[in-house]
């Protein structure tokens, strides 16, 4: 086989693990996200307080990240990639369809925090599998295609759901169907061990430049990246907008939720496509540009706020598939995981920050709100700028 030959067939393999993952990532999403979509309603319909399922929300989310630091670093330590990460999609697809057996909102409630611990437990190592298959692909590419499938499956859980609801009327019936996506999700996990048990194979070979600990750029990167969180809304407060202002009816907000993921999924193609070709300051230009999501989310009328909802899509397009591209090419491989557990830890906590700030100026400063969403994601592009002059001229490749 020639030097070209075997150039293409290890492309070929890389992009099937890549498409395995991604289907993988397909069918999990359509679980958690199809069950998210409900679990406010169905909480209170156990006997749950609005606060408590806001401090539910917000202990699922803080763990969600936050165990990522631990997760990180024992895969590091250990190299068990993929065992921790079948231990996470594990309790992740165990404790959604379980749902539908809870007797009270404690126990849905313990359940619903319980599936953001499997998330947080399979997240770092397996992204340090899908980096291993871009050194032939990119690595803009490689996490884009991975999360374009994935929010494909984030735009089809909920919909699924909203048709079992209406022809059902029952939530304990469509949290039961979830059932189905989550065991695809183990058998296409099954496969994906069986057919790559090594997927280090796949990675060239990166120059262990700073083995002692993780570059200052990632540091500076991590700064940036916590400041574009802390003013990115959560959806559930722009949706709790348009149901109070009535910008538009109940039954639309679904409908602008799944433009947004649409365009998310499409974002992070073309965004990770861009970013193998351009590098780090692609995102220069894309955070500026999506700090108008706020005004046009919170201040416009319908056609208005939909264009801001779709600003929104695409920057957590962007969020979701260069954020760990990157991260990938400024770190010494044998850190990864580390790396990963800790930037999505730092990101989750500066939005968990900022949400809560948001949302307490939503209620007494509403103006203020948008000022402090504009002003947290532009204090981004100074870290940013930084972290470009640094990485230049590497893009979405490694050096060598």
């Amino acid at each position: 086989m020639t030097a070209e030959q075997e150039r293409a067939s290890a492309k070929s393999r890389a992009l099937k693990f890549v498409l395995l993952v991604g289907a993988m990532s397909f069918f999990a999403d359509f679980t958690y996200e199809g069950m998210r979509g409900i679990a406010g309603p169905y909480l209170a319909l156990l006997g749950a307080s609005a606060t408590a399922v806001g401090v539910v929300s917000g202990l699922g989310e803080l763990l969600g990240y936050g165990l990522r630091v631990v997760s990180g670093r024992l895969s590091d330590r250990t190299g068990q990639f993929w065992p921790i990460t079948i231990i996470g999609y594990i309790v992740q697809m165990v404790a959604v369809p379980s749902l539908a057996l809870a007797g009270s909102w404690p126990m849905a409630a313990a359940l619903i925090v319980l599936e953001r611990v499997g998330k947080a437990i399979r997240n770092p190592p397996r992204d340090v599998m899908l980096s291993h298959a871009a050194g032939e692909l990119g690595y803009g590419w490689v996490f884009g295609l991975h999360e374009a499938l994935d929010q494909l499956g984030a735009l089809s859980g909920p919909l699924v759901i909203a048709a079992v609801l209406a022809l059902q009327g029952d939530y304990q019936t469509a949290l039961a169907w979830l059932a189905v996506p989550a065991a695809l999700t183990l058998a296409v996990l099954a496969f994906a061990r069986w057919a790559y048990p090594r997927p280090e194979d796949m990675a060239a070979e990166l120059p262990d430049v700073r083995a002692e600990g993780l570059p200052r750029v990632f540091w500076i990167y991590l700064a940036a990246a916590g400041f574009v969180a802390m003013g990115f809304a959560d959806f559930p407060l722009i949706a709790y907008h348009f149901a109070q202002e009535s910008v538009v009816s109940t039954a639309t907000v679904p409908i602008f939720y799944a433009v947004a993921m649409g365009v998310s999924g499409l974002a992070s193609l073309v965004f990770g496509r861009l970013f193998d070709r351009r590098g780090i300051r692609i995102l220069i230009p894309l955070t500026v540009v999506s700090v108008l999501f706020a005004p046009l989310a919170f201040l416009g009328s319908a056609w208005v706020a939909l264009a801001g909802v779709a600003l929104w899509g695409m920057a957590m397009g962007v969020h979701e598939s260069i954020i760990p591209a990157a991260v990938a090419t400024m770190v010494p491989r044998e850190r990864r995981a580390s790396a990963y557990g800790l930037f999505t830890a730092g990101f989750g906590i500066a939005w968990f920050a900022g949400s809560a700030v948001m949302g307490l100026l939503y209620d007494v400063a509403f103006p203020a709100l948008i000022v402090f969403s504009i002003a947290a994601q532009l204090a981004a592009v100074p870290f940013l700028v930084a972290v470009g002059r640094r990485l230049e001229p590497n893009r979405g490749h490694p050096p060598g």
